[in-house]
């Protein structure tokens, strides 16, 4: 059973470039920062990229972005548990395969275009990846779909 001060602990998505928000934009940083100065001892970080990687959470691999392709299903499976204690911070670029039941709060991350092509290039990306995220960026892509959550 819940006590009062679990139930009011906010479960928090950041996403990429809207914390829901395009790589690069700021969502590690400021995921971790909330939750080491929030002052609350059970309030927890979690980044989708970590996670995957450590759980192998994926079902192939995307030759043309060079990346893992995360297994969305899994991903959900492997949080469920921790979603019901409260007090969650999820670090992803977007929010369209999590339950909305899971979120109290979606914090969008905004970068300047130049700004986020420098860190993604320092990153390594690729010219179609970095043109990709940069266009994404641009046009708000993932705000607009965090939006819609």
């Amino acid at each position: 059973m819940k006590s009062w001060v679990q139930s009011l602990l906010p479960h928090i998505l950041t996403d990429k470039n809207y914390k829901n928000s395009t790589p690069g934009v700021g969502k590690t940083t400021l995921g971790k920062e909330l939750t080491s100065r929030s002052g609350l001892k059970r309030l927890k970080y979690f980044n989708m990229g970590d996670l995957a990687q450590e759980g192998q959470l994926y079902n192939g691999y995307d030759e043309e972005y060079d990346c893992p392709i995360l297994d969305e299903d899994r991903v959900v499976d492997e949080l469920e548990n921790q979603m019901r204690e409260g007090g969650t911070i999820v670090d992803y670029h977007g929010c369209d395969f999590f339950p909305e039941r899971w979120f109290h709060v979606v914090f969008v991350l905004r970068t300047d275009s130049s700004v986020l092509y420098k860190r993604l290039e320092t990153r390594g990306y690729g010219e179609k990846k970095l043109k990709d995220n940069i266009q994404c960026e641009i046009f708000q892509v993932l705000y607009e779909e965090a939006i819609a959550f």
